[in-house]
């Protein structure tokens, strides 16, 4: 019986150390997007677009941003995405009226880091051609996590700036400088320590971003610095927690309560007491 209470007292403990992790680490819900039933209690964002990366509009995750355009126009924005999110672009292009249009188009979305390194998407419509009755396009691009860092030798995407980048990749010469709406929207799922490294940045990638005496120079003297300007709603995360860590502890607890109910049920029950002392 004492076996059978301990070993209960090692499950029960264990299933208390994992419930409150688990949810944490499991939670797949991505921040509402443009695409959701929730764009009234999202926060407006841009109604202009830039035309290159040094004058994309700024906008954040679960905001709306939208611009009109001329046809064959590139159209810029950045927002930022932060260490364990896991960023999916949706942009909606509005067309002009048919009767207007000479043929099929193609339209395409472009998300680039804050080294300007082109990313590629896990899934998602990138491009997709538009048949001359079309009235509007939807495209999306669901990107990798964001890692904390990476080996020089790799493209992973970095916490920091990503620019989106729409444009009509191919279109008949006629329709070129013809109006056209578009709307585009970031929604963030959180993927936590699943893909959490032991590096950290030492700073993330922003445009304008210093060294660490040049922006102590600047947080000295009051300025803001590039880094904080582009920062997410809550801040940059400090790059080295994730709920990793409390899968650690609790599977090392785990792993002594195992040790102990192990040794309880293969220890015996000692010297017979039929066996003579001197025996």
């Amino acid at each position: 019986m004492r076996t059978v209470r301990a070993l209960a007292a090692a499950a029960l403990a264990g299933a208390a150390l994992l419930g409150p992790v688990a949810p944490a680490a499991l939670a797949d819900s991505p921040s509402p997007s443009p695409s959701s039933g929730e764009d009234s209690r999202s926060t407006a964002g841009p109604t202009e677009a830039g035309t290159t990366f040094r004058t994309a509009a700024r906008f954040l995750p679960g905001q709306q941003a939208t611009a009109q355009a001329a046809t064959g126009d590139y159209l810029y924005w950045v927002f930022p995405a932060d260490t364990g999110q896991r960023p999916t672009v949706d942009a909606t292009v509005t067309l002009p009226d048919s009767a207007l249009r000479h043929g099929s188009a193609t339209w395409r979305v472009d998300v680039y880091d804050g080294l300007r390194r082109r990313q590629p998407c896990m899934y998602g419509t990138q491009s997709r051609a538009a048949a001359k009755e079309t009235a509007t396009v939807r495209l999306t691009c669901v990107l990798r996590p964001v890692r904390a860092s990476a080996d020089a030798w790799s493209d992973d995407p970095l916490p920091g700036s990503y620019y989106v980048r729409l444009t009509a990749a191919a279109l008949p010469d006629e329709d070129l400088g013809q109006p056209f709406t578009a709307r585009l929207g970031v929604g963030t799922v959180d993927k936590g320590g699943a893909y959490a490294t032991d590096g950290a940045l030492a700073a993330p990638l922003v445009p304008g971003a210093k060294t660490a005496d040049l922006a102590e120079a600047d947080e000295e003297a009051g300025r803001p610095s590039a880094v904080e300007a582009a920062a997410p709603e809550d801040g940059w995360s400090s790059g080295w927690w994730s709920d990793r860590w409390l899968w650690t502890a609790a599977g090392g607890i785990l792993a002594a309560l195992a040790g102990i109910g192990g040794y309880v049920l293969t220890r015996g029950g000692g010297r017979p007491s039929r066996v003579p002392p001197a025996a």
